[in-house]
């Protein structure tokens, strides 16, 4: 009944969201990225991923994701209550690493053959492990072809800076509940519609510390108008 009642929530603020911004809004090449102009040192290898941890609020160490609704501002919202989210603040949705630790830059982590199982959760675990996002688990992988849109992707890669992060996270995509969403930035091709942004974030060469955020919105479907917005942070391991 709980997961009936979560899922008829999402269902509502789907349709309101519709309503108050359409169809049209998000469609359009947008901005383009600047990744691949800035010169630096590219990290290759695994940015391990510290699992976000709650309080009372929202995350306050770790990896997160947050939703923003269509016609949101960065950093200001509103944001998506997540009702399966242990923090208090159910708009900030914790993250644990997978299988594989996090991300791995210069290679793909991709999804299995089979992304889905019977009820619909996503069965991808390297970078991540699946997340709870109403009633039903999301999972994320970076694929050399994105299965929302069907174009070619830029395996991850992430460029340290003086200590600033940039790169293409084209490849990055979430499978939730028998459908796809690409998450990356830039978007496959390069365009940044919308609130799409990043990926940037600071990265300490002596102790191997980096944060890491970007954010995605998603082009079509039920989601149509939503920005995804993904916190990690943790420790580079050079390989």
């Amino acid at each position: 009944m709980r997961h009936r009642t979560l899922f008829i929530g999402l269902v509502g603020l789907l349709a309101a969201a519709g309503a108050a911004c359409g169809s049209g809004s998000g469609s359009g090449s947008g901005k383009q990225t600047e990744a691949g102009r800035a010169t630096g040192s590219a990290l290759v290898g695994l940015f391990r991923v510290d699992a976000g941890r709650c309080t009372d609020a929202g995350v306050t160490a770790g990896a997160w994701f947050r939703m923003i609704q269509p016609g949101g501002k960065a950093g200001e919202g509103p944001f998506v209550p997540n009702g399966d989210s242990p923090c208090g603040d159910k708009t900030w949705s914790p993250l644990r690493p997978g299988s594989d630790g996090g991300l791995v830059t210069g290679a793909y982590q991709p999804q299995p053959a089979e992304p889905f199982d019977a009820d619909g959760r996503g069965t991808a675990e390297a970078i991540l492990a699946p997340t709870a996002f109403f009633a039903v688990p999301f999972a994320n992988a970076t694929n050399p072809v994105d299965p929302q849109t069907g174009a070619k992707t830029t395996a991850p890669t992430i460029t340290a800076t003086g200590g600033k992060l940039s790169g293409d996270l084209s490849a990055f995509a979430a499978a939730w509940n028998k459908q796809h969403f690409n998450q990356g930035a830039p978007k496959p091709g390069g365009a940044m519609p919308g609130l799409t942004a990043g990926p940037s974030g600071t990265y300490d060469a002596a102790t191997r510390h980096y944060v890491l955020e970007w954010s995605s919105q998603i082009i079509g479907g039920p989601f149509n108008n939503f920005t995804g917005v993904w916190h990690f942070e943790g420790t580079f391991e050079k390989r």
